[in-house]
């Protein structure tokens, strides 16, 4: 265990000083998604790749709809179907003077056409309204002929989407850095991408430890709790980015700890542990991780006090034989929460190659009933709720690191650095919000 004092900025720069980006990888687009691009991905063709109909109508000439109206319609004689997903009029055909082809939504423009008449400007080839029109249209057997009466005009293009009117080709697609998200994911399947080179999502486990924890479900005896922490810092790893398995609650035995940390290697890319890290419950924990995994490797863990409230005793390091990064977090929530927050989904993001580490922070005012306290030399994060548009910021709950209900309301923590040792209402202070 370091005997000095760490600064929280010092820790954290250690941390991601041990940290590197994980290996790039190609991936499936359905297995890509929170995953960040290594590469530019640039349009190899159109999109749409083809000149077509944005309506449910028919394909006109302009100058034959010209002067359409109500009273006076213009009749067309329709020359043949075109649906969504075939190549056009059949034998190539075009649409000529005094002539429509029936499309549907999505299908290719044909030859000859210069716009598209909604189907809801004409008669549908029935000589009824717009509801008629629209049933014959949808009902009207492929390869139908007979007339339609249109009863507006339209201009050249109108109703038609253009090829290469969303991207080109040559066109950057997405730039490296990239979050495939959703939409992402639309565009890459769109441009006809199958795989994609990312940085892979970093795999967390959490491991609880103690005697005393209950798993939620089960009837509490006498002197035990329910494990919250490795419920809560799983779902933290995941809304960070990462996979994250939850492996539960392990006794206080140094063995036990030692063999379940070495049984979860194989799928970490980093190890959260809580609990066990402060006096007297500490030496257990530091003994099993003194020798995990592969001992001719370098690494270990480093037991640490944090210039911080809550959180103070900390553990970070590295072990086994792929030097897989470890952080020891206290066992109390609010403690670990914000251990979490601070030091683990920095280094989650950084792994995962991110240029964006940290949760935003927002300058606000301190709206209280009296003033909060804090400890000389020490970074004190309190829980509290922010008002966007006020721009001030509540306390939730004490500063007690056992209050989960107040942490559960709170969606932001207030900072008080070090040199503060009192911040009255109405005092500017730094929030780094939360959600």
């Amino acid at each position: 265990m370091s005997s000095t004092m760490w600064s929280v900025d010092e820790h954290l720069d250690d941390i991601l000083g041990a940290v590197r980006p994980l290996e790039p990888i190609e991936l499936q687009l359905h297995d890509a998604q929170g995953c960040v691009l290594v590469e530019d991905v640039f349009v190899e063709i159109a999109l749409p790749p083809f000149d077509n109909s944005a309506m449910d109508g028919y394909a006109v000439r302009v100058a034959d709809v010209d002067g359409a109206d109500e009273e006076f319609p213009v009749v067309l004689t329709v020359i043949g179907d075109i649906a969504a997903g075939s190549g056009g009029l059949p034998d190539g055909r075009s649409v000529g003077p005094g002539e429509a082809a029936r499309i549907m939504t999505g299908a290719p423009l044909p030859a000859g056409a210069e716009a598209v008449v909604p189907v809801e400007w004409t008669d549908g080839g029935t000589g009824g309204g717009p509801a008629d029109a629209m049933r014959a249209h949808r009902d009207a057997p492929e390869g139908a002929g007979g007339e339609v009466r249109v009863h507006r005009p339209v201009e050249a293009r109108a109703h038609v989407r253009d090829r290469g009117s969303d991207v080109r080709p040559g066109e950057l697609a997405l730039p490296a850095g990239s979050v495939i998200g959703p939409p992402q994911i639309g565009l890459l399947a769109a441009i006809g991408r199958a795989t994609v080179k990312v940085r892979p999502r970093p795999r967390v486990v959490v491991i609880s430890t103690g005697a005393e924890l209950a798993q939620p479900g089960e009837e509490l005896t006498g002197g035990r709790i329910y494990d919250s922490n490795s419920f809560a810092l799983t779902a933290a790893a995941r809304d960070a980015g990462a996979i994250a398995y939850r492996v539960g609650a392990v006794t206080d035995d140094p063995d036990a700890l030692r063999a379940t940390i070495e049984d979860q290697l194989i799928r970490a890319d980093i190890v959260v542990t809580t609990g066990g890290v402060s006096v007297g419950a500490y030496d257990v924990v530091k003994e099993a991780l003194s020798s995990v995994g592969d001992a001719d490797e370098p690494g270990g863990v480093d037991f640490r006090k944090i210039a911080m409230q809550p959180g103070k005793p900390q553990g970070f390091g590295s072990i086994g034989p792929d030097r897989t990064p470890l952080f020891a977090l206290p066992g109390n929530p609010v403690s670990a929460y914000v251990s979490f927050e601070l030091f683990v989904r920095p280094a989650i993001r950084a792994l995962m190659g991110l240029a964006d580490l940290y949760r935003p922070t927002v300058r606000a005012t301190l709206k209280a009933d009296k003033a909060l306290s804090s400890p000389a030399g020490r970074r004190q994060f309190l829980r509290g709720s922010y008002d966007v548009e006020a721009g001030t910021v509540t306390p939730v709950g004490g500063a007690g690191s056992h209050l989960v209900a107040a942490l559960a309301r709170a969606d932001a923590l207030i900072v008080l650095p070090e040199d503060v040792t009192s911040a009255e209402p109405g005092t500017d202070t730094e929030v780094v919000l939360l959600r």
